[in-house]
């Protein structure tokens, strides 16, 4: 879309004038940048000087999550790019109609939006939390870890939305300020909607995409993986995934929202009301994108295939409908489809049943009607039926006024052009000339035919008329009134996709609670996180055993929970397991455990996974920073945080430090997270760096020596780990058995405070003289009188036992 597209009406919308000057007055600007059914976002508000963001987010075709931001935010300027997607200008345009709300509407050149401009918007920008020391090359890695510089489209809206600031002046009238002053920033999330950011989703495997095995795909994209939302999608609709992706990407902390999906997941679960279930999926299979069908319908000429496909999807919907009104309508989701599925549906799936010929029009290709439906029409079609036989009379009585040369003809008819006599081409006619024949005009040549026009034929001209072209014309004008009906009774359509696809998404997690033997979670609104015999979603199906855990945080029950245990015995899982569980709650889903009682959250943070990028031009260690920086900074008493081995990316005694500090900053804040923290620096206990608090809880996870093997339990229980026992998982690595040894000697020597000395190397010359010697003998040995068998066994063999 061109920067004229958007601009040519000037009148139609506000646009700044650059001259302007800020009127100090408070405003709030949001500035928005939608691409490819993601949407970025920003605002700045002029009260406090803050600048809020919020992470890329899905959004579907209408942009309903930007009209609940307006909603909630009632900016009093939009700030939009002039090279945005159809969707946000026509978003724009209803809002400009709005009688009640009427924000000032601010359009910049796309070259404001781009990414590395809105960086440099962002470093020239007055920030002042940045330490006075700091110099222009450490200002990026500082504010990355204030502002997730990995989401593109928000960053780009923040660079429309300085823009606007610096020309309007924002800021001028404060001492000392230099650009557009920025006092800190702060995560936006609509209200109860839980935060979660993309290391998250990375890190508890939410979304994980593949490329696609087939070679006849590897051009389309990707494929989702082993995921969570690979194993919840028993979608049998494309705009059913597509809507439980978007649940996935927002998690609720709505009660209401919840409870309805949940009502619907436990009818469903239950043994009795299968059947209903696979008539339900059955029916939804054959349900198309309406929209898609309706675009297509207000087309000139819709194909065949437009047709069936609106067929099948209204009457597969008054399948559902006649399915659902037997079930419980206290039941909100079947209420309000018994409700709209009106019966307009059923005027439009009978009305296009009575017209449409659907076989008739796939052997033809085109829009052709039933019989029965205009008289007209069938009468026509009856002649066209019957002309063959007429015609061959016609023919009949043309041949015996012909030249006797001729010893066949036949009429003709062809669609545009009428009747024509055909005649076989004789040997003597060799130019047009000779084609001339008395009382007959001459029209073409075609494959040794020739076509004249008789006196006959134009009777039958007259008479008949251009009946193929009539019947056409004809079926055309009953289809464009089919048309005109459909279209004037689309607004029940749009129910039926929307309703369809919250039921195609709830019978997706139905089905899969029922597979998987999930239970249904209890919500509220209270600071309790109780998992009982929890298992992981994913692990549990590549393993043939799961042990379950117990995971309870509450004020009174331990909320910060330490855990300690061997590299591999389960801390990572344990924690991925609390945040899937928790995860799959705040969009509706059963979890996998025995019982669950979830409060409800507003974030999920994770400090997890590194996502190293040489894009980014962080260190590893510093993305582990601003991944705990993040948790810190924006975690508060309602949010879940994970840490799993946080510190080890740096030296120990500094990594120990940072970890006691933030774990101590938990404690002794006002507001303590539910916190899941793993660790292998034992010493954090031993030393007794941890301030003591009633909300503090030491776990570890249970294992046994079995001889010299270590056997993992994966039991979590109350306790500290004394070792982290890294000579027996080094064993288990394959690592060679000197060098383990060699590694417990020097961990002794270390943790004793002794001398710890270099291994001396053989000197060379002894090695080489046992070389020598082992040269010696073997060309010693007489191979001719010496009998192999007695010597491989004898000799050979011991040597090779006693060395391996």
């Amino acid at each position: 879309m061109s920067e004229s597209d958007i601009l040519k009406d000037p009148e139609s919308r506000a646009v700044i004038n650059e001259d302007e000057e800020y009127d100090g007055n408070s405003e709030i600007f949001l500035s928005i940048f939608v691409q490819r059914g993601k949407i970025g976002l920003s605002y700045y508000d002029s009260s406090d000087y803050t600048l809020h963001y919020m992470l890329d987010t899905m959004d579907n075709g209408d942009l309903h999550l930007l009209d609940r931001v307006i909603q909630e935010l009632s900016p009093n300027v939009i700030i939009a790019s002039a090279k945005q997607e159809p969707s946000l200008t026509q978003f724009i345009e209803k809002l400009e109609l709005n009688p009640d709300y009427k924000p000032e509407i601010v359009i910049f050149p796309d070259a404001n939006f781009g990414l590395e401009v809105s960086k440099q918007q962002l470093l020239s920008a007055h920030l002042w939390f940045l330490p006075p020391t700091i110099t222009e090359s450490e200002k990026i890695p500082y504010l990355s870890s204030c502002i997730p510089l990995d989401s593109v489209l928000m960053v780009r809206s923040i660079g429309g939305l300085l823009k606007c600031l610096e020309r309007r002046g924002v800021g001028l009238d404060l001492k000392d300020c230099i650009g557009v002053p920025i006092f800190q920033f702060l995560t936006y999330t609509l209200k109860d909607v839980v935060y979660i950011d993309r290391d998250t989703y990375s890190a508890l495997q939410i979304f994980k995409s593949e490329l696609h095995p087939s070679v006849f795909k590897l051009q389309s994209g990707e494929k989702e993986g082993l995921s969570l939302y690979g194993i919840l999608n028993r979608c049998r609709t494309k705009f059913g995934s597509q809507l439980l992706r978007q649940w996935f990407h927002r998690p609720t902390r709505d009660l209401n929202i919840l409870t309805r999906r949940q009502e619907v997941i436990r009818f469903f679960t239950s043994p009795r009301n299968f059947v209903d279930l696979g008539t339900l999926q059955s029916c939804l299979r054959n349900i198309k994108n309406i929209l898609t069908l309706l675009h297509k319908m207000s087309l000139s000429n819709p194909k065949v295939a437009v047709w069936q496909s609106l067929y099948k999807t209204v009457y597969s919907a008054l399948c559902i409908r006649d399915t659902i009104r037997s079930m419980p309508q206290s039941i909100q989701l079947f209420s309000e489809i018994s409700e709209n599925f009106t019966d307009d549906l059923f005027y439009i799936a009978t009305y296009i049943s009575k017209v449409v010929d659907f076989e008739g029009s796939l052997a033809e290709n085109r829009f052709t009607v039933r019989p029965d439906v205009d008289p007209v029409i069938d009468e026509k079609k009856r002649r066209m039926m019957g002309l063959p036989n007429f015609l061959t009379d016609v023919a009949r009585a043309e041949l015996e006024n012909l030249d006797p040369r001729f010893s066949t003809c036949s009429i003709i008819y062809i669609p545009l052009i009428g009747f024509l006599l055909s005649v076989p081409k004789l040997p003597s006619m060799m130019d047009k000339q000779s084609f001339e024949i008395e009382g007959l005009d001459f029209i073409f040549l075609s494959k040794d035919q020739l076509h004249y026009r008789s006196t006959r034929t134009k009777e039958l001209d007259s008479m008949l008329g251009d009946l193929h072209c009539d019947i056409l014309d004809m079926e055309m004008a009953v289809m464009r009134k089919l048309q005109a009906s459909v279209l004037q009774r689309s607004g029940c359509l749009h129910k039926v996709m929307s309703l369809c696809a919250e039921l195609d998404c709830l019978i997706a997690l139905a089905q899969a609670s029922r597979d998987h033997g999930y239970c249904c979670p209890t919500m509220t609104p209270c600071q309790r996180l109780a998992l009982i015999e929890s298992r992981h979603p994913l692990l549990e199906l590549c393993t043939p055993v799961f042990v379950s855990n117990n995971y309870i945080s509450s004020e009174t029950e331990g909320k910060v929970k330490v855990i300690t245990g061997p590299n591999s015995s389960g801390k990572s899982i344990y924690l991925k397991q609390v945040g899937l569980i928790v995860f799959m709650a705040l969009i509706g889903s059963d979890v996998p455990a025995k019982e669950a009682e979830i409060g409800l959250v507003d974030g999920i943070f994770t400090r997890m996974h590194s996502r190293e990028s040489v894009s980014v031009g962080l260190s590893t260690f510093m993305i582990d920073l601003n991944q705990m920086a993040h948790s810190l900074n924006h975690g508060t008493g309602n949010s879940l945080v994970l840490v799993d081995e946080f510190g080890k990316g740096t030296n120990t005694v500094d990594g120990l430090s940072l970890l006691t500090a933030c774990l101590n900053f938990w404690l002794r804040g006002p507001q303590c997270p539910h916190l899941l923290m793993s660790t292998c620096f034992h010493s954090l206990i031993q030393l007794g760096l941890i301030s003591d608090s009633p909300l503090l809880a030491l776990q570890t996870l249970e294992t046994a020596i079995e001889g010299e093997e270590l056997v993992f339990l994966y039991q979590v229980k109350n306790g500290i780990c004394q070792s982290s026992c890294a000579a027996n998982i080094g064993t288990l690595a394959g690592i060679p058995t000197d060098l383990v040894k060699r590694g417990v000697d020097v961990s002794e020597l270390y943790r004793t405070g002794r001398t710890i000395r270099k291994l001396d190397n053989p000197p060379v010359d002894e090695l080489s003289n046992r070389c020598a010697e082992e040269v010696v003998k073997f060309l010693s040995i007489d191979l001719d009188e010496m009998d192999l068998d007695s010597y491989l066994k004898d000799e050979v063999l011991p040597a090779v036992e006693e060395v391996l």
